[in-house]
């Protein structure tokens, strides 16, 4: 039996294991059902050593029978805090206020179906393969910093990750060399002023018109600092103060995201925010309290690893196979492509015909079935042909 044949006949595995993921989503740092029931069905595939380097992740690993090298394969585990609204499924969230809005049980699936192949051909495989169900990718500062610190992967010699993308048609599969996310950070700012009757601004100091200046001043960071071919967005999403209409109040709250690729420019935005911010309060007499957040930073596709991976899906794939444009999004997998020579791909899920449009992270999010089987032949023929050496 081909590899492709032992991929088809463990498809109807695949989507039942997700479908029963989907019934218990758990939120980040609280998968403990998840990664429970994922040991469980490892230990029934058979011939994976199985442990859990952290408390609600697990680690699956499979020893072929021809000597190569050590290559990681990543599956995300953790749900959304999201009150899933789909009705027509029969398989929707039991869990009130969690929902796998983002395929995360569709990644846990197909690196169960790739472990179930890959066991099923050891004669063919070369060195050891890493299974990695990561938990908490969703909240910083991610659960893949945890397992990076265990030490467990020093030695892998490239990792694999994959994700589900419903903007991708199915049947579609993009890789990139290079940067294909950003770094994801966030800030918090809260300035002190001094209220009063808005009849008489002269005697208060306005934290409204001070935040105004200041989100001004924000964006002539991205326009007139930095490079304009070096992406920066800073997008402030909170901004909270007053009570009353004719009441200037004491206090603003503001909050937000910043995206860069690098952590030169990383470093260079987190001093002029603040330097904005510190000059601007200090115009106008008041005084403040600003943290720059460091989240996720970028992944990095290792550029001759990523070739041979495109190599490799080309030859399963062929024209279906394209470069996927660099996404200012973020993603904990970075924890691992940056000690390790890493490529990330993401597997096209999306059908309009199927009613799935809305995007991710929605409480009617859907993901295409059907492009399950593509994840899963990306897995073990990577798996397959990267631990050849």
């Amino acid at each position: 039996m081909s590899i492709d044949q032992h991929i088809e006949n463990v498809m109807e595995d695949v989507i039942s294991w997700r479908r029963t993921m989907h019934r218990h989503p758990e939120i980040s740092f609280q998968e403990h059902w998840t990664s429970s029931y994922i040991e469980a069905e490892l230990e029934k595939i058979g011939s994976i050593e199985v442990s859990r380097p952290t408390e609600t992740s697990v680690l699956g690993i499979i020893k072929g029978k021809n000597p190569g090298r050590k290559v990681g394969l990543r599956a995300d585990i953790d749900a959304l805090q999201i009150q899933e609204e789909r009705d027509d499924i029969d398989f929707a969230s039991e869990n009130e206020g969690a929902m796998h809005a983002c395929g995360h049980d569709g990644h846990a699936a197909i690196l169960l179906g790739a472990a179930k192949v890959l066991v099923q051909n050891l004669d063919v495989l070369h060195g050891e393969v890493y299974l990695i169900f990561q938990h908490a990718e969703e909240v910083p500062p991610g659960g893949a910093a945890e397992m990076v610190a265990t030490g467990l992967f020093d030695d892998l010699d490239f990792i694999y990750g994959q994700h589900l993308f419903t903007p991708i048609p199915t049947g579609r599969i993009g890789i990139k060399s290079g940067p294909i996310t950003s770094n994801s950070d966030s800030f918090d700012l809260k300035i002190q002023g001094s209220g009063g009757h808005a009849s008489q601004p002269e005697n208060a100091i306005d934290p409204i018109i001070i935040g105004g200046q200041i989100l001004n001043q924000f964006q002539t960071i991205v326009s007139r600092i930095t490079s304009p071919l070096d992406s920066v967005v800073i997008s402030t999403t909170k901004f909270h103060s007053g009570s009353a209409k004719n009441i200037i109040p004491d206090t603003a709250m503001l909050e937000g995201s910043v995206r860069t690729l690098s952590d030169e420019t990383r470093a260079v935005v987190s001093e002029r925010m603040e330097k904005a911010v510190e000059s601007v309060c200090a115009m106008y007499g008041a005084t403040y309290e600003f943290s720059f957040n460091v989240g996720y930073s970028a992944v990095v596709n290792d550029e001759a690893m990523t070739e041979r991976v495109k190599e490799i899906a080309v030859s399963e794939f062929g024209d279906k196979v394209f470069e996927f444009p660099l996404a200012m999004g973020g993603e904990d997998f970075s924890a691992f492509s940056r000690v390790i020579p890493a490529t990330y791909a993401w597997i096209g899920a999306g059908n309009k015909e199927k009613d799935m449009e809305y995007p991710h992270h929605h409480p009617k999010f859907g993901i295409d079935e059907d492009g399950f089987i593509d994840g899963v032949k990306m897995m073990v023929h990577t798996a397959l042909g990267m631990t050849k050496g």
